[in-house]
């Protein structure tokens, strides 16, 4: 299995459990790996023979900046779930960080792996 990657997506978004965190929104920061056979696309150099990028950088931001979870951990198996889903994407891990959710530590967040990895 090939992997296609998006690395350090920026994106504000109302995130949190405490009634300050309700009120504004707070940047989160997602780092996508989703599996791909890109044998196809590197054969006729098209982009309908691969996982487009781009649309899912749009989808993602569009769905997280809209959403108003109040754990990171809801966030990441959303979004999890419609790469899974809407992009046919057979396994995806993804990293979601809250940067400065706790004091002292550049920052916080959640890793997961879904799908099957081949």
């Amino acid at each position: 299995m090939d992997i296609i990657y998006l690395s350090d997506l920026r994106i504000e978004t109302v995130i949190g459990v405490f009634d300050w965190e309700r009120e504004i929104k707070q940047q989160v920061v997602i780092d996508l790996e989703m599996g791909s056979d890109i044998r196809r696309a590197a054969e006729t150099d098209a982009l309908e023979d691969t996982l487009d990028y781009k649309s899912v950088a749009k989808r993602v931001i569009s769905y997280v900046e809209e959403s108003e979870f109040q754990l990171v951990e809801t966030l990441a198996e959303r979004v999890t779930e419609i790469l899974l889903n809407e992009f046919n994407v057979p396994w995806v891990r993804l990293r979601l960080n809250k940067q400065g959710a706790v004091r002292g530590a550049r920052d916080v967040g959640v890793i997961i792996e879904r799908g099957e990895k081949g």
